[in-house]
């Protein structure tokens, strides 16, 4: 393991967040007597506000429209766990145990602001869920992403005090038993901790930090994929010439295509060429990449802002003795960054479909067999090579041009029109997640067939060597994935090249 993720003050950033989500690095609670004694100073100030019967949303009165209907003091302890229990009705698949620690290490680290008038001891509890890999089974749908990711959230705070299921040791478990097996007493919930756990934007930021990590690798894959593929095509290297991305300095776009000089080795004697100008897979590849290459920083800052910010309602001013109504758990920032990346996401496979599809046709890649087959004379007629998958890839990438219609845009007024204009930004974060998925897919088929393509080409007598970064690649990849030869199903080769992808088995680029 590495160091340990502090959650207080500090600001975190998305690879923290991915660090304790993959289980690389422990969560600690920041203890300084100073953070707790801030912490403690919410809950005693909501306290002071019940003594004198002060009208506090949720804590003295019902949730959302019901924020008219009073709340009598005798009823104020009971009214958390009803929060979190009418919200007990998500649906769908449940989160996997990545996602989860990442929507708990989204939640613990708004809570840390000292805003939300929560114990210590719940931050602490927390703390402890991800020590010890308890993690609640939530849902993945049910949020429309404003007044928070409530529906999910409710599984968080149901299974801090007690009830629904967790996962546990790789077991399905009641929340009650494991507590019981640790020696935890379930928490009972004060009040405002329940709207504090729910009332925010947890579960979608815990996912863009996932989608980011996916992302950015995809964009290097993409770019090497993209190198392998000029060799095997036999392309014109001069079109990612540094002179001719200077003339328009876009930074994402010019580190692409300098990549891509660096893995053709671009200063060594060019082959001869077969067309002056590439098609467009190939040659405007940096500038399709580099879109995302370019928004890449913009989605970190919406995400990382988002990730360190109090995004609960109301705001509990303590230093000031203020409460203070408002919105922050609308996840506008969060939809428009994940709407964003599954445009982009869905860019890259419509680009690798591209390339695959110039791979497979004798027509246009230039002498190499139809479908990429490397039978001999003798069967090559009963053979049909990558023919089928890349109808596939065909298929996944037309899922994700389908998936880049924006969620945020499909706002719904729910809860008696007092939601009336709400976020979907756990919706957009759950599309780009899909998206990337299918893209992965895509990308795993056009890895394959571009070594395929790659080692047909070496065999043919004018052939050059490889330069050594897609030298190095090209070896890796002939370890796991034989040349196909002989047709053979391809899915299981499928299935580990994927496992790889998103493992960012295969370093690239510094």
């Amino acid at each position: 393991m590495t160091e340990p993720v502090i959650f207080g003050e500090n600001l975190l950033r998305i690879e923290d967040v991915l660090a304790v989500a993959q289980g690389r690095a422990p969560a600690q609670l920041q203890d300084d007597a100073a953070f707790r004694e801030r912490i403690a100073r919410g809950a005693r100030f909501l306290d002071t506000l019940l003594d004198r019967e002060g009208v506090i949303y949720g804590v003295t009165t019902g949730y959302g429209d019901s924020c008219v209907v009073a709340v009598p003091l005798s009823q104020v302890e009971a009214l958390p766990q009803h929060l979190f229990t009418f919200h007990g009705c998500g649906l769908g698949k449940l989160l996997d145990a990545e996602a989860t620690r990442a929507v708990l290490a989204a939640r613990l680290r708004s809570l840390t602001h000292g805003m939300s008038g929560v114990r210590v001891e719940l931050l602490e509890r927390m703390q402890a869920f991800l020590e010890h890999d308890v993690l609640p089974l939530i849902p993945e749908e049910g949020s429309v992403g404003a007044s928070g990711d409530l529906t999910p959230l409710s599984y968080v705070a149901a299974t801090l005090a007690g009830e629904r299921d967790v996962l546990y040791r790789g077991e399905r478990r009641s929340a009650a038993e494991v507590h019981r097996q640790l020696g935890w007493t379930p928490l009972t919930l004060r009040p405002k901790e329940a709207l504090a756990l729910m009332n925010g934007t947890a579960v979608m930021t815990g996912l863009a930090c996932l989608a980011y990590a996916r992302a950015d690798y995809l964009l290097r894959l993409a770019t090497r994929i993209t190198a392998l593929n000029v060799v095997a095509l036999q392309g014109n290297p001069e079109h990612f010439d540094e002179r001719l991305f200077a003339a328009k300095p876009h930074p994402g776009q010019n580190q692409v295509a300098a990549w891509i000089r660096q893995d053709l080795a671009i200063d060594a004697p060019a082959a001869p060429l077969h067309r002056l100008q590439d098609r467009y897979s190939i040659r405007c590849a940096p500038h399709v990449l580099g879109v995302l290459a370019d928004s890449l920083g913009l989605l970190r800052q919406f995400i990382e802002t988002e990730l360190n910010s109090a995004n609960d309602n109301p705001i509990i001013d303590a230093d000031n003795e203020r409460v203070l109504h408002g919105g922050h758990f609308y996840g506008g920032h969060i939809a428009f960054a994940m709407d964003s990346l599954k445009n982009l996401v869905a860019n890259v496979a419509d680009l690798l479909d591209r390339q695959l599809a110039l791979l497979v046709d004798a027509r246009y890649n230039h002498g190499l067999p139809s479908n990429l087959s490397g039978a001999p004379a003798a069967t090559a007629m009963i053979n049909h090579g990558f023919k089928a998958v890349q109808i596939g890839a065909s298929a996944w990438t037309a899922e994700a041009l389908k998936n880049s219609l924006p969620a945020s845009v499909f706002s719904r007024s729910t809860e008696c029109h007092n939601q009336d204009k709400v976020s979907m930004g756990t919706i957009a974060a759950r599309d780009a997640l899909r998206s990337l998925e299918l893209t992965e897919q895509v990308a795993a088929a056009t890895l394959l067939a571009a070594n395929q393509g790659v080692w047909l080409r070496q065999r043919q007598p004018d052939a050059r060597p490889l330069p050594a970064p897609l030298a190095q690649m090209h070896a890796a990849l002939a370890k796991r994935f034989a040349p196909l030869i002989e047709d053979r199903a391809l899915e299981a080769e499928l299935r580990l090249c994927l496992e790889h992808i998103r493992a960012q088995h295969w370093g690239l680029y510094a």
